[in-house]
């Protein structure tokens, strides 16, 4: 399964996590991370339900998880 990561809105409370992260599980997802800089976390997620993460009320958004470079 690919990986995401996802964002929630800002301002949001541990709740709020908690229940972006049920969401994810009972989905189908295994979250593997929580993001302590920003709310969020990361989730390994079957690629042809991620439209179910992105319609979570608290999430901001979801990324696929990939390598990123600079110049």
């Amino acid at each position: 399964m690919p990986q995401y990561i996802v964002t929630l809105k800002d301002g949001a409370s541990k709740a709020e996590i908690e229940e972006s992260k049920k969401h994810a599980i009972e989905q189908g997802g295994e979250v593997t991370h929580e993001y302590n800089i920003f709310p969020g976390f990361a989730v390994k997620f079957p690629k042809d339900s991620v439209s179910t993460l992105e319609s979570a009320p608290h999430v901001s958004s979801v990324e696929l998880d990939q390598e990123v470079k600079t110049q």
